[in-house]
């Protein structure tokens, strides 16, 4: 990379934060956000700061009954959802809020702290729907004031959700409620009773998860950020793979596994690494397109990379009646295998195009970056503790938040130290009181969103369970499938149909709100047709999640394609492509658990292993159509054929998938070697 090259990039990324503030704006509803300034801007800052000390404490000691503590949480997320969300993102101005934006505030909050301050009042009343049908036999007195306060709740609730999530899984939850009151042949006491007062609605599984959770390890994010932990993912990257072919797309796709786990957001992460990878993307030579492509890929497949899995490994050891470190076991071969395909992919697109890397003088240096290992200790210390069983998920998250404010602390006294001198101290004190309120801030504030999806995601729950939809579903799926006499073909039928219901469902959809989706509504499916549990949720949890880089409704593709100035639909065919592994995966561990370590031992898994990626680079090489030169339609044929086989399961599928892959590939070398 040349000079001029080299100040190029560099004002490109110079320019970057205000671009991609609006980039974040366009696709994350998550960053479009009211405009605090001055006092009102410390007052905000203060409550989000208290929530996250109030979710710490609430998940460590609090002994209060379990719906006491979750419609304290909700309405807290209310008040704090309103301070944060304006009606539209193009209704902000400074220091302003509606009258209406404060009555929704004041009415939604209201309902849930009215629930929690007169719960034990609620609880001997409200001992069935029964008792709050106003056109009942019996009903209590006040009926149609529960009623009201119940509507009031869930519609400020779902009002919060349209602003910071997005209409995608209301519209789910809207029809699944039409369906409730009309074929499901539900009244309007029982459903309110169901999705307010109960426990299999708003503070169904989801919220129950994520208030005891979720929400501290979210705060952990925060605070890991703010050691510098994604810059040295990058650096890491860039030291590891940036001088090699096309090396900053093997960047992208590196740094962007690491810091997608922790983020819990596709979108956020394809902004936040692609405002760096992208533009070095670019200059070496790739397209924009498969720029972007790259970034979305790498960014949406971080919510599949253990430990973390963007905070859903706690959801799926719950729904699956196991330990969060099983989960996180099971999660590593899929996962690897997902990021090998894109990679093989980078570095064929590199080889057909001839594109050299970063010169290694430009790069950082592995042993200046070795110094800031200890970057890594908070993660290391939890997976530890909490794959060692050793301390409580939520108990092990407040250790590992300790020890993130204590590995900052050498940076900013270093920061302090150049810039004041003698006075590096009080400063330095300064500064780490100022982090530790912006992670908490920070942190209460990433609580709002996935709060309130999977407050949303409990209503599509509770929804399903009233009106018995999810047999409705299962026998649909196998009456359709059962029209195929063929056992395998009948199953694969199954599955494919099970895909495409995750894909649309998925759609715009945070990654915890996503997994409880199709936990209670796809998953049922797979189990009901025979395939074990484990297996059946990571089917379903990873087609709801690519459904971010899926057209028409590729949210994480289209962010990359704004950074990338792209055509936004060729770059989510691009990511698709790229992906192809996480849609190939799920069948082999649907129709073979060993890939999730299920009942297998080493012999096995290095098997799998070992055809899987053969098989990953002959549909890698496929797609991308050239190896030693441009690859023969017939050829490309029997390479993908031959990669499918390979990575079914079955001794003779890899024996014929093995000689349709070296062949074609002894084919390309032979024909290569004579045009040369």
């Amino acid at each position: 990379m040349s000079e001029k090259e080299q100040k190029n990039l560099s004002g490109a990324n110079a320019g970057a934060p205000g671009e991609m503030d609006e980039v974040m704006r366009k696709f994350d509803r998550e960053s479009a956000t009211r405009i605090w300034e001055g006092r009102p801007k410390l007052l905000v800052s203060v409550v989000m700061a208290l929530f996250s000390l109030y979710c710490i404490w609430m998940t460590l000691w609090c002994t209060w009954d379990m719906r006491i503590r979750l419609s304290s949480f909700l309405g807290l997320i209310i008040v704090m959802g309103y301070l944060t969300y304006p009606v539209h993102k193009d209704h902000v101005r400074p220091n302003a809020m509606p009258w209406y934006d404060v009555a929704l505030m004041l009415l939604g909050a209201g309902s849930f702290f009215y629930y929690c301050l007169n719960y034990k009042t609620l609880a001997r009343l409200l001992t069935s729907a029964a008792k709050i049908n106003p056109f009942g036999e019996k009903p209590i007195d006040g009926a149609w004031f529960y009623i009201i306060l119940g509507i009031v709740g869930i519609a400020c609730l779902a009002e919060l959700c349209r602003r910071c999530v997005g209409l995608p899984i209301l519209c789910v939850a809207g029809v699944l409620l039409v369906y409730t009151f009309t074929a499901g042949g539900q009244n309007l006491a029982r459903v309110v009773y169901t999705l307010f007062y109960g426990t299999s609605g708003v503070m169904a599984t989801p919220v129950q998860v994520c208030a005891k959770f979720i929400a501290v390890f979210i705060i952990f994010g925060a605070f890991l950020e703010r050691t510098g932990i994604s810059s040295f993912f990058i650096d890491l990257a860039n030291s590891a793979a940036g001088s090699s072919s096309g090396g900053p797309a093997k960047v992208a796709v590196i740094s962007s596994a690491l810091c997608g786990m922790v983020s819990g957001s596709s979108v956020g992460n394809t902004v936040t690494t692609g405002s760096v990878t992208i533009p070095m993307m670019k200059k070496t030579g790739y397209q924009g397109e498969f720029a972007g492509a790259v970034e979305a890929a790498a960014s949406t497949g971080g919510q599949i990379m253990p430990p973390i899995m963007g905070a859903a490994a706690f959801l799926m050891a719950e729904f699956m009646d196991t330990t969060y470190a099983n989960v996180a076991i099971k999660a590593i071969l899929p996962a690897l295998l997902y990021f090998t395909g894109i990679f093989l992919s980078v570095h064929l697109e590199a080889k057909r195009l001839g594109l050299k890397g970063v010169p290694r003088d430009q790069l950082p240096k592995f042993r200046v970056l070795v110094r800031s290992i200890y970057l890594l200790l908070p993660l290391v210390i939890l997976v530890w503790l909490v794959a060692g069983n050793v301390r409580t998920l939520q108990y092990s998250a407040s250790i590992a938040i300790v020890l993130a404010i204590l590995v900052s602390l050498p940076g900013i006294f270093w920061d302090c130290r150049v810039l004041y001198g003698k006075d590096a101290l009080p400063h330095g004190v300064k500064d780490t009181g100022s982090m530790i309120l912006s992670s908490l801030e920070a942190g209460g504030r990433s609580c709002i969103t996935v709060a309130v999806a999977c407050s949303m995601a409990g209503i599509v729950s509770g929804c399903i369970t009233v009106t018995g939809l999810a047999s409705k579903l299962i026998n649909g799926v196998i009456n359709i499938s059962n029209m195929i006499p063929i056992p395998a073909l009948s199953l694969f039928i199954a599955l494919f149909l099970t895909m495409l219901c995750c894909i649309v469902l998925g759609m715009g959809v945070p990654t915890t709100a996503n997994y409880c989706i199709m936990a209670t509504t796809c998953a049922p499916i797979l189990i009901q047709l025979g395939i074990d549990r484990i297996p059946a949720h990571f089917f379903v949890f990873y087609f709801g999640i690519v459904a971010d880089i899926t057209p028409p409704v590729a949210l994480a593709a289209y962010a990359g394609s704004a950074i990338a100035k792209s055509d936004p639909m060729k770059t989510g065919i691009n990511a698709t492509k790229l992906a192809i592994a996480a849609f190939i995966v799920p069948y082999i561990f649907a129709f073979n658990p060993d890939m999730l370590l299920v009942d297998t031992n080493a012999i096995q898994v290095l098997q799998i292993s070992a055809t899987s990626l053969i098989g990953l680079f002959g549909v890698a090489a496929a797609l991308n159509g050239h190896l030693f030169r441009p690859i023969a339609p017939l050829v490309r044929a029997a390479m993908a054929l031959g990669g499918l086989a390979m990575m079914f399961p079955g001794h003779a599928s890899d024996i014929a998938g093995l000689v349709l892959v070296l062949g074609a590939v002894f084919y390309q070398r032979f024909t290569a070697g004579r045009a040369a």
